[in-house]
């Protein structure tokens, strides 16, 4: 875990000085009506972590597997309408729910990261899968949308 918890830091450090470094069109523009601008995926990110904080927890003591539930990712980036929001709210929202994310992954306890969580099709993965699945996801986001040029 101490491989996950470095890669959240690293991007709670890194991600605001690659957004600083772009422009307002850079970081507003949508290369399609229906794909999202790098705020928008900054957004999704929050998102994600938002959804994630209660799985970690809920799967630490639900018995006997923990289903995951799926979100609507477009209506949430939608609603949240990160898009005409002020990039330096998103980017605090995505510090500040990554260091939750990484407070509460620091303080699993080792025998927990063992239990199972359904991720539909009825694919039963561990809590420890379901960390590291949550900061490739990250990086996928943000090697191939965020830091394209």
């Amino acid at each position: 875990m101490q491989k996950v918890v470095a890669g959240i830091n690293y991007w709670i450090k890194r991600l605001p000085e690659e957004y600083n470094s772009m422009s307002e069109k850079e970081i507003s523009n949508r290369s399609l009506s229906n794909k999202w601008s790098k705020k928008e995926i900054l957004g999704h990110l929050c998102d994600s972590a938002i959804n994630n904080i209660e799985r970690f927890i809920k799967i630490q003591y639900e018995e006997p597997v923990y289903v995951i539930q799926s979100y609507d990712q477009n209506h949430w980036v939608m609603i949240h309408n990160y898009q005409d929001r002020p990039l330096d709210e998103i980017v605090n929202l995505f510090q500040t729910l990554n260091r939750q994310v990484v407070n509460i992954v620091k303080n699993i306890p080792c025998e927990k990261l063992s239990n199972l969580c359904d991720i539909g099709n009825n694919q039963h993965k561990t809590l420890e899968w379901l960390i590291q699945d949550y900061l490739e996801h990250m990086e996928h986001h943000i090697h191939k949308q965020i830091l394209e040029k």
